[in-house]
């Protein structure tokens, strides 16, 4: 196995070590996974005032048109997203998909009008460089800017806190973006984030990270919060972790995310298919996937971990891809995909009792619908 170097380090790490946060190894980088807090007390923060996340590992990425050339058109080569349709200043998810229909990544696309602004997985960014440089370079100018820093402001007083700063973002809706002035540096502000609630994610120049990080953390309702509370709230959102509950095997449509694919680009659509793996997905929207993600409540305090098995009257049919302890809700939560076959054409109904194996013992759950904590977007 090759040695793959020292661990990369974001323009925030002497900030991080300043604050007393435990780094650690992540996606090649080393990363705050808690401060002196804890997970529990990060976790409630974001909840119920705001938290500072550095996702600055995250790879972001400029798409801009060549002459002649229609870089939304070009994307939607890769992506079964609506590009074409996104209006300035909007932002979508959507999936970089391989031939079988499997997700190579999830990301996020903001059009800024003359330009496509994309942010993907850490973990992926270079093969996902590597991917568009292979089918886009004759249509789009590809600039990685993967030096940059990217902040998470999230929380229901993100918003307060930001707009001592940035008024203007007090308005800005979900899923939009817009480039702001921050202590004097020009930043990009989407209103977006991993947590299910309210907040943004703010890309900085490298060299205006950590002052901006500063102001941020200044404000009263801030603290900083690291990967393990970052973890815990996007799995009570119910939202997918590329690499666990999403990857290469799966499709869109088997994780629940036929919304993110644009009506245009299904079956019938006036750009529909066009990309990697469309049959598969068009077929499967058609007829449905032979399996499904589902949101699983277990029973007692026993903790279903990735992999656990999930089993119907001792058959299995499936495994846990995410599961841990929900601070809001004070319990185990966790998901995963089961079959669809023994429960008919539609799967298993909300309410269907499944057996996981925690650790070599049964232990009884529950199908539940996703999220576990409702969701709390600002759509103005």
């Amino acid at each position: 196995m090759s040695d793959p170097g020292p661990l990369k380090r974001t323009p925030l790490h002497a900030l991080h070590k300043e604050l007393g946060a435990r780094l650690v190894p992540f996606a090649g980088y080393e990363m705050p996974v808690q401060y002196p807090t804890g997970i529990l007390a990060e976790h409630g923060q974001t909840r119920t005032a705001a938290g500072l996340f550095d996702v600055s590992h995250m790879g972001q990425v400029r798409l801009t048109a060549k002459p002649g050339r229609n870089a939304a058109r070009a994307l939607e080569t890769l992506v079964p997203g609506d590009i074409v349709g996104l209006q300035p200043g909007q932002q979508r998810y959507t999936q970089f998909t391989n031939e079988q229909g499997g997700i190579l990544d999830d990301l996020m696309v903001t059009s800024t009008g003359d330009h496509l602004l994309l942010v993907v997985n850490a973990a992926c960014k270079d093969d996902d460089l590597a991917h568009i440089r292979k089918h886009l370079s004759a249509d789009c100018e590809i600039e990685p800017m993967f030096s940059r820093g990217l902040m998470a402001l999230q929380g229901p007083q993100a918003s307060r806190a930001l707009a001592r700063l940035v008024p203007s973002v007090a308005t800005q809706k979900f899923m939009t973006g817009a480039f702001v002035t921050i202590d004097g540096a020009q930043c990009y502000v989407t209103r977006s984030g991993y947590t299910g609630g309210d907040g943004y994610e703010i890309s900085t120049p490298a060299d205006k990270a950590e002052a901006i990080a500063r102001l941020l953390l200044a404000q009263p309702e801030v603290k900083p919060i690291g990967l393990g509370a970052r973890d815990s709230l996007r799995l009570e959102a119910g939202l997918c972790l590329y690499g666990h509950d999403i990857d290469t095997t799966t499709t869109p449509i088997e994780a629940g995310l036929l919304w993110s694919i644009g009506k245009d680009r299904r079956a019938g659509g006036e750009r529909a298919g066009g990309f990697p793996g469309a049959s598969v997905i068009q077929k499967q929207i058609a007829e449905g996937a032979p399996r499904k993600r589902v949101g699983l409540l277990p029973e007692g305090k026993a903790i279903a971990r990735e992999g656990s098995e999930i089993a119907v009257g001792g058959k299995v049919i499936g495994k846990v891809t995410s599961g841990g302890f929900a601070p809001t809700l004070g319990r185990a939560i966790a998901m995963g995909y089961v079959e669809k076959s023994p429960f008919g054409d539609k799967g298993p109904a909300n309410g269907t009792k499944v057996e996981l194996d925690v650790r070599g013992r049964p232990v009884v759950a529950e199908i539940v619908p996703m999220p576990f904590v409702k969701h709390a977007y600002y759509r103005g």
